[in-house]
């Protein structure tokens, strides 16, 4: 790779952080010396710098947007991570979220001034509970695992209002890792279910773990391996007959919303990722959203607040009279732009778009699988759901991993499919292309991983072993940085240029 003299390569920039940009007296702002002010904080003012940089404001600018063209996002290529549905956010839903009434309103204002957001909250609720054939849902849960711990507690509450104080929940082997962790949060044992050679939940297995000391069984479906669990209403049956509750992941509903109903499959919660079936913004640490619907066993339950419909007006209920809700899940109700973004999706699409959504991410992701089947190795090789899973086998004695394939994804413009995961398959490479994608989006991406399969047979594992080449970084040492990370900064000239 040529090197050029000023470290940048054509549009790709190589510049300092904004701390090593620092020099004292730059502002982008002019401000007059303040007047000598009474302190009113006690004798806690300021003495020095509090550390912030100078910069001006062209520096500024110029730094986030060279690091937003460093951003790989939905809006520059195709995102084929699996389990994880990054699909096109319409644009429909950013035009009426900024509407003026959602984009100014206020948590704290009082209710009578917020009647059309409530509204939008009433409305999202019932499309959810259509879609889903459950008569309740909590809308407060600000993510998917925000979701998990809602419908974990809104269970534990029913297990002890019946006086039953069950100690140990039921997870598959495939499961995301929130489900454990989410259970344990809520002070059960997890016991891990493996899977059969199917893909899917071991029945045998499941039958030997359950008794009345069970709580939950927390399943995702369609599952982490991209396949329907179709033992799913004999499981239902079952736990239920032992007196415990069924929770489901809702992080793949894309796959099947608009064609089954969780409820009519016996679940008793399961949280829905707005960001994942609903094309709101996902990720990045921004505002999530993860409403569960509730059974009518749970419904009870429910955190709160809640919205109820007194004629033509909404009123928050603030308050359980009943005492059975396990009490208030966070300070506010709920995250409202995801609300509203998620809402101008369903009646933009309709119930039959919303089915189609399904139909065609089955589609999307049954077609990547015809495609690249036979060049790498399918680890369940019947049809698929949402997404389509390979193992490491086809790169056996090449010297090529699936982390240098991923990494390989990257000179060629693509962000790496999910890797290693779920941890059942060895060298695992999780695809999942969404509904959104083109056949020539699907195309390119598979002509691109058949061509490093190539490559990889063909003996160049050296240059694998180095990339991405092309990328503002190189190859780094992702182990090094877990285990010893730069946490802090130290400014040129030590602490006392800081002061």
């Amino acid at each position: 790779m040529t090197e050029t003299i000023s470290g940048h390569r054509g549009l790709v920039m190589d510049e300092p952080l904004l701390f090593e940009q620092d020099e004292a007296g730059r502002t982008g702002v002019d401000l007059a010396e303040p007047e000598d002010l009474e302190c009113r904080l006690g004798g806690l003012e300021r003495k020095g710098r509090i550390g912030l940089p100078g910069l001006s404001e062209p520096q500024i600018v110029r730094h986030f947007t060279r690091l937003s063209q460093k951003n790989y996002a939905i809006d520059s290529g195709l995102y084929p991570l699996g389990s994880c549905t990054m699909k096109h956010n319409p644009r429909l839903n950013e035009k009426v979220v900024r509407l003026e009434g959602f984009a100014h309103a206020h948590p704290l204002q009082p209710v009578s001034t917020v009647q059309g957001c409530l509204d939008v909250i009433a409305t999202l609720a019932h499309w959810l509970t259509t879609l889903t054939g459950m008569p309740g849902v909590a809308m407060s849960p600000a993510a998917g695992a925000h979701g998990e711990l809602a419908g974990l507690m809104t269970i534990r509450a029913a297990l002890e209002d019946r006086g039953d104080a069950r100690k140990r929940v039921l997870v598959p082997e495939s499961a995301h890792g929130t489900n454990p962790a989410t259970a344990a949060h809520c002070g059960y044992e997890v016991d891990a279910i493996p899977a059969n050679d199917r893909g899917r939940l071991d029945l045998d297995a499941f039958k030997q773990a359950l008794d009345d000391d069970v709580a939950a069984l927390m399943l995702t479906n369609p599952n982490t391996c991209g396949l329907f669990e179709n033992d799913i209403i004999e499981v239902a049956r079952l736990l239920h007959d032992a007196g415990g509750f069924f929770y489901c992941d809702g992080a793949n509903f894309n796959a099947i919303v608009g064609r089954v109903r969780p409820g009519d499959l016996g679940v008793d919660a399961m949280h829905i990722n707005l960001h994942k079936t609903f094309s709101t913004p996902h990720g990045g640490g921004g505002p999530g959203s993860g409403p569960v619907v509730l059974s009518e066993a749970l419904v009870p339950y429910a955190p709160l607040p809640y919205v109820v419909a007194d004629g033509d007006d909404y009123h928050l209920v603030e308050h359980d009279e009943g005492g059975k809700s396990f009490g208030r899940l966070r300070a506010f109700h709920g995250q409202m732009g995801m609300f509203v973004r998620a809402l101008s999706y369903m009646m933009s699409h309709g119930s039959d778009g919303l089915r189609q959504v399904a139909e065609d991410a089955v589609l999307n992701a049954n077609y990547v699988m015809k495609r690249l089947k036979g060049t790498y190795h399918a680890a369940y090789p019947a049809p698929c759901m949402h997404e389509c899973l390979f193992d490491d086998q086809s790169l056996k004695d090449t010297g090529v991993t699936t982390l240098d394939i991923a990494k390989a994804m990257i000179d060629e413009g693509f962000h790496p499919m999910t890797m290693y995961f779920p941890l059942v398959v060895h060298g695992a490479m999780l695809i999942e292309p969404t509904e959104t994608e083109s056949k020539q989006s699907l195309d390119q991406f598979c002509d691109t991983m058949v061509g490093l399969m190539r490559r990889a047979k063909e003996g160049d594992a050296e240059w694998f072993h180095t990339a991405p080449h092309l990328a503002p970084w190189r190859r780094l040492d992702e182990t090094a940085a877990a285990r010893h990370p730069v946490l802090t900064w130290q400014p040129p000239g030590g602490e006392e240029a800081a002061a």
